[in-house]
């Protein structure tokens, strides 16, 4: 077997051998057809939807071209992807890992030097849609293969439509089972499958009809290991025919439809829109030869075709030439009525667009995007979150779900380069991965509102558990739980706060007295009155006291 390009990051231990399933290991995209199909599996698509992967992708990306479609496209992606004059459209969150400050520190000093690498705060809107519209992403994670240790240097797109992920049976071990009670009894043999995966790249595929993963595959394609690769899907599975889908699927059926209905009506217009004229023409009893003849110079006697020509500015005579717009010239025996002018009236529902629109909210709908957003003219709405339409909460929580399936492609880049620098081992990493969350900014308006809404509620509770900080909870609870403030935001604040002390934007609260609001005084000034305040002498103020109670207790009894 060839050594494949690339490299691999394997865990120092091994799984235990007791681990046995019939049942293989999915990997990472949910398709497992790959075992059977390989590299460019062909098999027959009796819909005629696409044949090959290859065909889908080609599909998705010339659905995008189409202006409806497009305009869906982009409120999803400006939805995902929120540019800010201030901020990156993606952070690190760290607050649920279970590690300290320094790993933190260093984990987001690796994130943010893989987003310059990427130019993710520049590109960022063209790497969602992409993905979004293909289905997939690749990048080639290039590193020095001298000094491995210094991470990754450059990350490289490929196009989907030139490399495979490529997941074959490489063999099935024969494990021994002993009886669990007595193990002289005769043992059992349980089958456990191997499976090699790689990346098989074709600079210029040809999509052959028939092509599975062998020697005979390889001409011109490259084997790269999986780990050099990351390979971001979408998540949707045609899991009949073991091919990832894009979003844009659900929509294929939808947007044809508007195509023809948008056709048809063209077509229509232009046939039923001017009005045309009848000639009845009285040829007697001529035999049907010499009356087809007396017709024609008839027509051409009293037809007169005049075409603009857009091109020379010309008008000119095209009589040879017969269109759906011209009039209608037929013959009338004798008998009958003679030579009559009638009109063919035009179309009278020219102007009804129902049925467009109708079709664009469906393909609106299979796509994801509220219906509303298809009105231009429509007003911006700015209200409570009470006030947002269900299709807007339901597009937010879509969104929400497409940011964190495109995060796998930070978490695969993160892993790679804190392994190569040994800041983590793979045993960490396993530990704290599911821990990793993507901050992304949010600009939809419902959301702007749920959190301004939120944000009141925190601060009411907030005033409301004042009183029993130091008693029952702790200043840093208070942040974390009701002002869900994250370590980063803490550690942020905390600089502002120290800095605006510094600077006398605000007061010191360790030299205000926190009943009055009033400051302290400083060790070695005077009080009020001008005098030093002291300690209170304690015997002295028990001695008075219990004087006091005597005499009033003299007092009672008189």
């Amino acid at each position: 077997m060839a050594k494949l390009f690339g490299f691999s990051i394997d865990s120092t231990e091994d799984k235990s051998k007791s681990l046995l399933s019939p049942v293989p290991e999915t990997n990472q995209d949910g398709v497992d057809n790959y075992i059977a199909s390989g590299f460019y599996g062909q098999y027959i698509d009796i819909e005629g939807v696409y044949r090959t992967e290859h065909d889908l992708i080609k599909r998705y990306r010339e659905m995008a071209l189409h202006p409806e479609c497009d305009n869906a496209i982009e409120d999803v992606v400006n939805e995902a992807i929120v540019s800010d004059l201030y901020d990156s459209p993606v952070e690190i969150e760290l607050s649920n890992v279970n590690a300290s400050d320094k790993l933190k520190q260093k984990i987001r000093e690796e994130f943010k030097y893989i987003k310059q690498i990427l130019d993710f705060d520049k590109k960022s809107h063209e790497m969602f849609r992409n993905w979004y519209v293909d289905g997939r992403l690749f990048y080639l994670k290039v590193i020095d293969v001298n000094k491995p240790q210094d991470g990754i240097q450059e990350l490289r797109y490929i196009d989907p439509l030139k490399v495979k992920y490529v997941r074959q049976e490489k063999k099935k071990n024969k494990i021994p089972i002993t009886h669990p009670l007595d193990p002289t009894k005769d043992t059992k043999a349980a089958y456990q499958q191997e499976f090699e995966e790689y990346f098989l790249y074709t600079p210029a595929p040809t999509y052959p009809v028939s092509m599975v993963p062998g020697p005979s595959s390889s001409k011109g394609s490259v084997k790269i290991a999986k780990d050099s690769i990351t390979y971001c899907t979408s998540g949707l599975v045609d899991r009949n025919k073991g091919t990832v889908l894009s979003y844009l699927h659900k929509a294929i059926k939808a947007l044809n439809q508007l195509r023809m209905i948008e056709d048809s009506l063209v077509i229509y217009r232009l046939s039923r829109a001017p009005e045309r004229r009848i000639f009845y023409i009285d040829v007697g009893n001529l035999p049907k030869v010499k009356a087809e003849q007396y017709l024609r110079e008839v027509m051409s006697r009293y037809r007169n075709k005049l075409v603009y020509d857009a091109n020379t500015g010309e008008v000119r005579d095209d009589r040879k030439y017969m269109s759906m717009l011209e009039d209608f010239w037929l013959p009338r025996r004798e008998g009958g009525r003679g030579t009559e002018i009638t009109t063919l009236p035009g179309g009278q529902n020219l102007g009804e667009l129902s049925d467009v629109e109708y079709f664009q909210k469906k393909l609106y709908r299979a796509l994801g995007v509220p219906e509303s957003r298809i009105a231009s003219d429509g007003g911006f709405n700015l209200g409570r979150s009470s006030e947002i339409l269900r299709d807007e909460l339901k597009f937010s929580k879509f969104v929400g779900r497409l940011r964190k399936r495109f995060s796998n492609m930070f978490n695969d880049m993160l892993r790679t380069q804190l392994i190569l620098k040994n800041i983590v081992t793979p045993e960490d990493w396993e530990l704290i991965s599911d821990h990793i969350q993507y901050d992304f900014i949010y600009d939809n308006q419902f959301a702007e509102l749920k959190d301004t809404e939120m944000l009141n509620e925190r601060l009411s509770l907030t005033a409301t558990i004042e009183p029993y900080i130091g008693k029952y909870f702790s200043v840093d609870y208070v942040r974390r739980k009701i002002l869900r403030q994250t370590d980063s935001e803490i550690i942020e604040i905390d600089q502002q706060i120290e800095k605006e002390i510094k600077d006398g934007i605000i007061p010191d609260p360790n030299s205000v007295d926190p009943i009055t609001g009033e400051p302290l005084p400083q060790d070695g000034e005077t009080g009020l009155m001008g005098e030093v305040p002291t300690e209170p002498d304690l015997e002295n103020e028990g001695s008075v006291t219990d004087a006091q109670m005597q005499k009033d207790a003299k007092k009672a009894e008189i």
